[in-house]
């Protein structure tokens, strides 16, 4: 059996997934160790990510670290993966996916409803803001970073009314008791790929490609690559109001998305089902372009200002 490094941000919920991708590894008889990697998305931490203009803020230094064979393996959320891989790296697996959805987090509500005019909802995402507009604009909503214990602890000391987080990092690091509501993705599009996570190998690396090809769930992969393909197809990474879920219904893939305005102001949505789901995914992706998406696009793209290099 192999002796797996696998590199791993340093974040309570990245460690919580690598360490779970670790415990599957072992109880195939790997012998794992993690590695510690800080990223630029982890050095930039007092910027609003919509203002965050790198692909691959997240991912970056830990790529590095693989083509330097100082890691076999990577296990990141896969929204925080870009669209389009490097061809030195492959996506080895998408184990099976948690809750993609969005939850509304509240000491004082229980619902987006019954927030009272001008409330402070903190994000750190141009989408949950865009969407949230589109259903309150009434509410102020504020640029939040941060892991999820301190977005928590921002919340609970009376700084926001409520804050916006991924069900899937909440469940995984057992808080959801903390949820008021649960978001349903007609309501808020989750981001591709929320909930689900990626492992990434050196594309020439066969054995440890081989090795984790037992984590794979192809009903998640079908769904994910479905959502990376509308996405790719937008020009959209994290840092853009982009939604896009897909889910399996009778026998085909069901793939809805949402572009809208950081305003809320302008909400176009597509929906349709297919059995390819690259070729739905592009489909879905290149109608919203037709309906009026890459205006809205276009004006955001100029809006980002680029990260400066780190030493």
């Amino acid at each position: 059996m192999a002796h797996l490094r696998i590199g791993s941000r340093g974040s309570q919920l990245a460690l919580w997934q690598a360490n779970y991708i670790a415990d599957q590894l072992r109880a195939e008889g790997h012998a794992v160790h993690i590695e510690i990697i800080k990223t630029t998305g982890d050095k930039i931490t007092d910027v609003a990510l919509a203002k965050v203009g790198t692909k691959g803020m997240f991912t970056k230094e830990i790529e590095e670290a693989m083509l330097d064979y100082r890691i076999d393996l990577a296990v990141h959320s896969l929204k925080d993966l870009p669209t389009e891989l490097a061809p030195e790296f492959v996506i080895a697996a998408v184990p099976e996916r948690e809750d993609p959805r969005d939850t509304f987090l509240s000491s004082k509500y229980s619902r987006i409803e019954d927030l009272p005019p001008g409330a402070r909802i903190g994000t750190s995402s141009l989408r949950r803001q865009a969407q949230l507009h589109s259903m309150r604009r009434d509410l102020e909503i504020i640029p939040l970073r941060g892991n999820v214990d301190t977005r928590l602890r921002k919340l609970q000391s009376g700084e926001f009314d409520a804050i916006i987080l991924a069900a899937a990092g909440v469940s995984r690091l057992g808080l959801m008791d903390l949820v008021r509501m649960r978001l349903d993705p007609e309501q808020m599009c989750p981001a591709a790929g929320q909930g689900a996570l990626a492992v990434e190998a050196r594309s020439n690396d066969a054995a440890t490609i081989a090795a984790l090809n037992f984590l794979d769930h192809a009903p998640t992969r079908a769904a994910v690559e479905c959502e990376r393909a509308a996405l790719n197809a937008l020009g959209g990474g994290c840092q853009v109001p982009i939604g896009a879920y897909a889910s399996h219904q009778n026998g085909k893939l069901t793939l809805q998305a949402v572009v809208a305005s950081p305003d809320g102001k302008e909400v176009i949505r597509e929906r349709r089902s297919g059995s390819d789901p690259q070729k739905l995914g592009k489909e879905v992706g290149e109608a919203l372009l037709a309906q009026g998406a890459r205006r809205i696009l276009e004006s955001v793209y100029g809006s980002v200002t680029s990260v400066p290099q780190q030493p």
